[in-house]
């Protein structure tokens, strides 16, 4: 039974379950946590569902057409574990809350008063603290595209308007690092949503075409940040920007039911700005994740940063590579000033002690803060004066532009601190709804609500004294039960002695009680002063976080500027620690590298780690590196790749020297893997990974090549290796690393543009020893054999393979001898030998007559990889 069914027909439900599926029916597709007492519930399918999702106990309530409601429920101050869990699974959850009174037999009324959903996380127990929640719109109109990201646990806003390439799209969004995608259900190409399937794991949510409105776009931009133009931000010529910025901010009020005061500016980029980097080669580079779980990736080595904020920057700087060295030069300036001050530590100390004030400024301007949010704002003013103590004596030692202006952003809080401080008790408890938040003495009528409610006691007992000796009555009681309330007791003999002002309350058999207009008037301030002192707890609390709204824009600047500061100082403790130095940028393009180093393997490896050199200009594009398997190649393509990365991120760089031209993008083919639930091959997916670069590079690229035409026949992957080669060196004319165990292609050095480069390995009494050298020249063997005796290959089996080896390599021998002696034209390259091989091939050819018989689109992947294995092996068996 689902709840859509069970619609037809509110008036056989009670009023509890009429109110649940009036609500429900406006958010069909998500999980509604409603609130009754202290569990939030799930009803119908929402409950089968969570109950599978949740591991959680399916129960029933009540009947709907004659058959039990399924229900699932979880403890409401457990709810944030939950939440989490079905966030990560992509799941939308809808928040319904109590939000009126208890009244008589009618249900309690609720609302929905938060949706979270993927990209509008904003709790820390929800997120990680390395972790953002970007919420991403995307806007398509013929050859244009529009696109904006806000993070709303950050405050962080920007937009970008560009050509639309359908194979760029990934590349972007894997910059952005979207947690949600909006798009517009009425316009947005079915295979577009699913190309970035393939490529970006994160949900993708259809927003009605209203949202993504055109002509509304400027209205409700400038309503959010109170501008009468947007010509201030540079955005008014980019209306798909515009339409999908606009989206974000409609998305982001529904699903946080308040307005967005922190979301005060608007930022203007363009993909130009940075390096590209696809979603393949940042697996590859390991930037942020490790390709195996016991890794170690380069975010990880470098995130030393003292607080959650300056580890998301890095996060973010790692992933965005910029061009701009003007802006790159200011940055290495500031961490030279903190490498020659010696005086970043004590920096460090400071910023240790500061929380994640990033996201409780969000959480204050969503309303959603807490009090012990508050009180992490009230100790990060506090560190302020510290934090700005530490860095003048860089100031005065030697002056840094970036470092200047983050001191002066850093800003003065003394007064917000002290209002804190008088504001809310040093341990307040996690809820509001507990009480006591607010300090003592902050509020007269609070306080004096809290002593009633504290000390009623003690009033109780001094009344009954003073009424004593009022009436002479020593037996006289003040009692109370919750039939009567409070009252005043005397025997049934003394009733005769109560004063006049005495009002009969109840009569007993042995005595009558009375009350007074006095213990009246106490009565209803001792019966209402705990819900009157928590009512006006909230308030206080609503009214602080006002106070705090009114100067979010400075407290925001803040925040960033200690993030930027914990950055800088991290490249700089990086810097000292692991013997980094300063990279120079060129006009020039080419990467000249002295002595450099892979960060991440020289920090895991216990031997010392060797330095290798990396010479690629105009004049000479390529390096093609042979060498044995274990030898480095792979290693050192990699170390050049992220030289240059954290060159253009604007930190100090592994290695004695660099200088470094102008990068666009960084593409690798590196490693093996299938896609078989796509239907791929290793050897396909290869050659998608290569087919990409050879599209998309240009003069200004940096690409790595790892054994391109391996996972075919030798002469075929041989050719292709051939071919890109000379297609890269002399087309594209990128900066390229190409490792391969192809000795052919080293003939290709010959070329003016290639240059031959080796990984040193020595054998010894039948025992490789790999140098992890980069010398000049090709190699002359690839070890193979060696290789796999050091994996542990049995020795016979190693036996058998030398015999075969020796076996085949003179068969090689006696074969070019004779094409030498045969052929026509005295010196034959491999490139016509395949040519030949291929013209034969097409003159006549059972394949190619299979292959035109062939109805393509009637075949399904698996049917298509089964009939090219088929045809392969055919083939083979021609050239035979």
């Amino acid at each position: 039974m689902n709840s859509t069914e069970t619609m037809a027909d509110l008036s056989t439900l009670t009023p509890m379950m009429q109110q649940y599926l009036t609500i429900k029916m406006q958010h069909p597709h998500s999980l509604m946590f409603y609130r009754m007492g202290d569990f939030y519930e799930l009803f119908f399918d929402d409950a089968h569902k969570a109950a599978k999702l949740l591991g959680i106990t399916l129960t029933h309530r009540g009947k709907a057409n004659g058959e039990p409601i399924p229900m699932a429920g979880v403890p409401y101050h457990a709810a944030e574990g939950y939440l989490a869990r079905l966030v990560k699974k992509g799941e939308t959850v809808v928040i319904c809350e109590q939000v009126g009174e208890v009244t008589g037999k009618a249900p309690v009324e609720r609302a929905v008063v938060r949706i979270i959903t993927p990209g509008t996380l904003t709790d820390d127990a929800l997120l990680t603290a390395q972790q953002s929640s970007n919420l991403v719109a995307l806007c398509f109109q013929q050859n244009q595209i529009g696109i904006a990201l806000l993070d709303l646990s950050a405050g962080i806003f920007k937009v970008q308007q560009q050509d639309f390439k359908s194979e760029n799209l990934p590349i972007e969004l894997a910059r952005l690092m979207p947690s949600e995608i909006l798009v517009d259900e009425d316009i947005v190409d079915p295979n577009i949503i699913e190309h970035i399937k393939k490529q970006i794991d994160c949900p993708i949510t259809k927003r009605p075409n209203v949202d993504f409105n055109l002509n509304n776009a400027q209205k409700t931009l400038c309503d959010q940040f109170a501008v009468s133009t947007l010509s201030g931000f540079g955005i008014d010529h980019l209306p798909l920007a515009k339409a999908a910025a606009a989206a974000l901010i409609h998305y982001a009020k529904e699903t946080q039911k308040t307005a967005l005061p922190h979301i005060r500016s608007i930022k203007l980029e363009q993909s130009s700005d940075f390096i590209a980097l696809d979603p393949v080669t940042r697996r590859n580079l390991e930037i942020i994740d490790p390709l195996f779980d016991h890794g170690t990736s380069l975010f990880t080595l470098l995130n030393d940063c003292q607080t959650a904020m300056g580890g998301r920057l890095l996060s973010r700087t790692l992933m965005q590579p910029i061009r701009d060295t003007a802006i790159l030069d200011i940055r290495l300036d500031a961490i030279d000033t903190l490498l020659k001050g010696y005086h970043e530590s004590p920096i460090r100390l400071v910023l240790k002690d500061i929380s994640d004030i990033e996201r409780v400024l969000s959480r204050v301007a969503l309303g959603s803060a807490r009090p012990r949010d508050i009180v992490q704002l009230r100790q990060a003013c506090a560190q302020i004066p510290f934090l700005r103590h530490a860095i003048q004596p860089i100031l005065n030692a030697q002056q840094s532009q970036l470092i200047t202006q983050l001191n002066e952003e850093l800003g003065d809080f003394n007064g917000l601190h002290q209002r804190l401080m008088s504001a809310i008790v040093e341990h307040p408890p996690m809820l509001l709804r507990d009480g006591n938040v607010i300090a003592e003495g902050f509020d007269a009528e609070l306080d004096e609500l809290r002593k009633i409610r504290d000390h009623a006691g003690q009033f109780l007992i001094d009344l009954e004294i003073q009424e004593r000796e009022r009436t002479g009555i020593n037996t006289l009681k003040i009692g109370y039960n919750r039939v009567s309330g409070y009252y005043l007791e005397l025997t049934r003999a003394q009733a005769e002695q109560a004063p006049e002002h005495y009002i009969r309350r109840q009569t007993l058999k042995n005595a009558e009680r009375y009350i007074t207009p006095e213990l009246k008037s106490f009565e209803d301030k001792v019966l209402s002063s705990e819900s009157r002192a928590l009512a006006r707890e909230k308030m206080l609390f609503e009214m602080l976080l006002e106070e705090l709204r009114a100067d979010i824009a400075n407290l925001q600047m803040m925040s960033s500027a200690i993030a930027q500061i914990d950055l800088l100082t991290n490249f700089a403790h990086q810097a000292r620690l692991k013997n980094w130095s300063r990279p120079e940028y060129s006009p020039e393009i080419g990467i000249q590298i002295t002595a450099g180093r892979h960060p991440v393997v020289e920090a895991l490896i216990k031997t010392p780690y060797t330095p290798n050199d990396t010479q690629l200009d105009f004049n000479h594009r390529m390096a093609i590196i042979t060498g044995p398997n274990m030898g480095g190649k792979s290693t050192f393509m990699r170390q050049t790749a992220l030289i240059s990365l954290l060159a253009y991120c604007g930190s100090f760089i592994p290695a004695k020297s660099a200088k470094l031209g102008p990068i666009d993008r960084i593409f690798t083919r590196i490693g093996s893997a299938d896609d078989l639930s796509s239907g791929k091959s290793t050897f396909m997916v290869e050659m998608t990974e290569t087919s990409q670069i050879l599209h998309h590079a240009t003069n200004q690229s940096l690409v790595l090549m790892d054994e391109v035409g391996r996972g075919t026949s030798t002469y075929d992957g041989l050719s292709l290796a051939w071919a890109c080669v000379i297609d890269l060196t002399k087309r594209i004319k990128c900066l390229c690393l190409f490792a391969t165990h192809y000795f052919e292609l080293t003939e290709l050095g010959k070329e003016t543009a290639i240059d031959n480069h080796h990984v040193t390995a020595k054998e010894l009494n039948g025992n490789l020893i790999l140098l992890h050298k980069v010398q000049s020249g090709p190699a002359s063997q690839s070890h193979g054999l060696q290789v796999a005796k050091l994996a542990g290959i049995p020795a016979g089996v190693i036996k058998e393979a030398q015999k075969r080896l020796k076996i085949l390599e003179k068969q090689q021998q006696q074969q070019l001898q004779s094409v030498v002696q045969n052929d026509l034209f005295a010196e034959v390259s491999l490139e016509s030998e395949i040519t030949t091989t291929v013209i034969e091939i097409e003159k006549s050819s059972a394949v190619l007559d299979a292959l035109a018989e062939l109805d393509i689109d009637d075949l399904t992947p698996r049917d298509a990889l089964a009939k090219l294995y088929a045809l392969k092996e055919q083939l083979n068996q021609e050239l035979v």
